[in-house]
């Protein structure tokens, strides 16, 4: 894949140990609901509903409890070690993405703790990461004040260009690995296939409800 515009030569890398643990749990509940699943912080049953918490130090996702993810609500309450995912989702507009350099339509963004921002791109093998030119994200941020709002590390900004779509999201960050599984589960080919556009379409009209 060429290095979009924007991004550093780094070459890319595949989705860090938190994407792919998310990603795995996202996967197994699909294909065993009937599993109980239980809040691994504290062991209790939880709903099919319910919230996450980023563990920073083991970047993963952790499903959590509604009485722990209150635990989490402020950051300071964690010590820097866990971050509630929150759950809004807010439509943007009057975003370039070409400013970002998305080469395949679909990606997603998200701000570090220390204010860098890596890009990732969904593919049939996870998501490759490439980091970002901070002039650009800066540029980016000035037509969309809603982004200097941004949760660093548990929201993103998301993406989704292809086959004529027109999709700009501040969405949190276990709507992007959900989508991750979307397309690792769907495509075929070295297009994609049908299927999984169809499946890409669906999930972000599915944002919208």
């Amino acid at each position: 894949m060429t290095t979009p515009r924007g991004s550093s030569t780094r070459g890319p890398d595949v989705t860090p140990s938190a994407g792919r643990a998310a990603l795995g749990r996202v996967i197994a509940r699909g294909r065993a609901r009937e599993v109980a699943e239980r809040c691994e912080l504290c062991g209790l049953d939880v709903p099919e509903r319910h919230a996450h918490v980023l563990d920073e130090e083991r970047e993963e996702l952790l499903c959590a409890c509604r009485a722990c993810a209150l635990l989490f609500e402020r950051d300071a309450a964690a010590r820097g070690q866990y971050r509630l995912v929150p759950d809004r989702r807010v439509r943007l507009t009057g975003l370039t993405p070409a400013e970002l350099g998305v080469p395949v339509g679909l990606a997603f963004f998200v701000v570090r703790p220390d204010g860098t921002v890596s890009a990732h791109y969904p593919s049939p093998l996870g998501a490759t990461r490439f980091e970002l030119d901070p002039r650009v994200w800066e540029r980016v941020v000035a037509e969309c004040d809603v982004l200097r709002t941004l949760r660093p590390s548990v929201e993103a900004l998301l993406i989704n260009t292809a086959r004529g779509a027109d999709e700009q999201w501040l969405v949190p960050i276990d709507d992007c690995h959900r989508l991750v599984s979307v397309v690792r589960g769907h495509w075929q080919g070295l297009s994609g296939g049908t299927r999984v556009w169809k499946e890409v379409a669906e999930f972000f009209a599915r944002l919208a409800d």
